[in-house]
């Protein structure tokens, strides 16, 4: 093959190569269309201190719950059958985990609860103004969002 068809080849694939990507970009942005009538609101917002692992398996409730603990208050000792997300909208939330480690979660911050009775936890307001959640539940189908649990040993009561 003479070096003229191999150039006429070669450019020939060039072209083509680049028709085909004009198609693919072209259409996709003109299949593109405008929103109208669309509304959204920020709730709450939160950054975590890490990587956020969800899992969930089989059929899933997704709930999302507006959750506000009073200065003084707390939610008891309790572990969930499937994940949570919350947001800490306002105040400070601190947790005891089941080791009896402590997290504390200033408001703008986010974190996730796993799932299972391994997980107990307590969550208290130890602060002077009200703690106010938002929290993305993701429990198996029909499950309820948290059950009530004894606190682990090392807590002391």
């Amino acid at each position: 093959m003479s070096s003229t068809s191999r150039l006429g080849k070669v450019r020939r694939t060039f072209v083509m190569t680049g028709c085909a990507v004009a198609l693919v970009f072209g259409s996709t942005s003109a299949l593109a269309t405008p929103g109208s009538g669309v509304t959204g609101t920020i709730l709450a917002q939160g950054t975590s201190a890490g990587t956020l692992k969800v899992k969930a398996k089989g059929r899933t409730d997704v709930i999302v719950r507006s959750i506000t603990i009073a200065p003084g208050g707390t939610t008891g000792w309790h572990y969930h059958p499937g994940q949570l997300i919350a947001v800490v909208k306002s105040g400070t939330l601190t947790r005891t985990l089941q080791d009896c480690s402590v997290e504390v979660s200033q408001a703008g911050t986010s974190f996730i609860e796993p799932a299972g009775s391994r997980h107990v936890h307590v969550g208290r307001n130890l602060g002077t103004e009200p703690v106010e959640l938002y929290v993305t539940y993701l429990v198996p189908k029909g499950s309820p969002l948290s059950l009530d649990a004894d606190a682990p040993a090392c807590a002391g009561s």
